[in-house]
């Protein structure tokens, strides 16, 4: 067993650990530090991923699974893929590493003063947010796990979703080895959310930077990530900060608490067809999502929530920020036939340290 730290809190995780923390909580600990609005938690490092992995000795099993797999025929790929996850969630975990999980788990039910307290266990894999490549929506998440059983079950289940078909197959089309990716996980307390989301800092249509674009609908994210509904979406200008294009679209389904567990379910007309935003709380959104675009120097991809545990005004959270992936690789320029207004603008919402090589605070 290597070295490294089994377990990181967020308000704890500097840069020296992002290489064993993945991409989500690499993110999650520089938010925490900058003193964002990020629900306390902690990451399980890939040292126990690479732990759980070695002691199984089944790393050659998997290996020979996908070596002769070809990704273009669905019904080998899924029944490689099942193959692959049954072996990883049998993984056995060092009793060093449980323990370690167990402890930490008790700890943020202590520091939030909820036994059993209800988290979000999130994969957070190496490769995941790279600069030639976005995992985002490849790996799994859980809400709503209570108890440290549930948490080291869902903590091997985001492992084993490293082998999905969805991602197996992106890895081959992105030329990653399997087998050199690993996997770290984030424990986050949950969110009770009113209403839910992602955020762009530039139209995500044409590339603009000067707005920021934001999805929302009822409950919690996961339908506005899934695609499974239809969001509202509303275009701030970053400058004057005010809403400049809202669509309010049928929302007729939302992620909702049932029972502690998240379930969709259908909504009155009335409220499928009500804005999931008020205005106050849209410029929230956007001046979240552009602090989190200064902190670190480039566009960002955020996902947000309205938490009902929160007073109002002091409700809106940060969940996840990534670097914006499509629009960022082509170059912006400011044209010569540009008017003054679009020259100003352009400084205004590009200033110099954002084009900074390494800028990250």
């Amino acid at each position: 067993m290597t070295d490294a730290p089994h377990v990181i809190t967020f308000d704890t995780l500097t840069e020296h650990y992002q290489p064993i923390v993945g991409g989500k909580c690499a993110s999650l600990g520089t938010m925490s530090q900058a003193g964002l609005p990020v629900p306390p938690g902690f990451a399980v490092t890939t040292a126990v991923f690479a732990h759980a992995r070695d002691l199984s000795e089944t790393q050659q099993e998997i290996n020979d699974l996908l070596a002769d797999v070809d990704v273009d025929d669905s019904a080998a790929l899924a029944a490689a893929a099942a193959k692959c996850r049954d072996i990883v969630t049998a993984w056995p975990l060092a009793p060093e590493s449980e323990q370690l999980i167990r402890d930490q788990y008790a700890d943020l039910c202590r520091y939030c003063g909820v036994e059993d307290l209800p988290v979000a266990v999130r994969s957070s894999a190496t490769a995941e947010d790279s600069p030639d490549a976005s995992f985002a929506g490849e790996h799994d998440t859980y809400l709503w796990v209570r108890g440290a059983d549930e948490v080291i079950e869902k903590i091997k289940s985001c492992w084993a979703s490293m082998y999905t078909d969805r991602a197996i197959a992106y890895r081959e089309e992105m030329g990653y080895e399997h087998y050199n990716v690993d996997m770290a996980v984030a424990v986050q307390k949950m969110v009770r959310p009113r209403s839910a989301g992602v955020a762009f800092t530039l139209d995500p249509t044409n590339g603009d930077r000067s707005g920021i674009c934001i999805d929302s609908a009822w409950g919690f994210g996961e339908g506005v990530v899934s695609g499974a509904v239809t969001p509202d979406n509303f275009l701030v200008d970053k400058v004057m900060w005010c809403v400049n294009r809202r669509t309010i679209s049928p929302k007729a389904q939302a992620y909702q608490l049932v029972d502690d567990s998240v379930q969709l379910l259908d909504l009155d007309e009335d409220t499928a067809n009500t804005p999931s935003l008020v205005d106050d709380e849209i410029i929230a959104i956007a001046k979240l999502a552009r602090t989190a675009e200064k902190h670190y120097g480039c566009p960002q991809d955020i996902e947000w929530a309205v938490d009902d545990d929160l007073p109002s005004g002091e409700d809106v959270v940060l969940l996840q920020a990534r670097p914006e992936t499509v629009w960022s690789k082509k170059s912006h320029e400011v044209k010569a036939e540009g008017d003054l207004m679009s020259s100003i603008v352009s400084t205004l919402v590009n200033p110099l340290y954002s084009r900074k090589e390494g800028s990250g605070s």
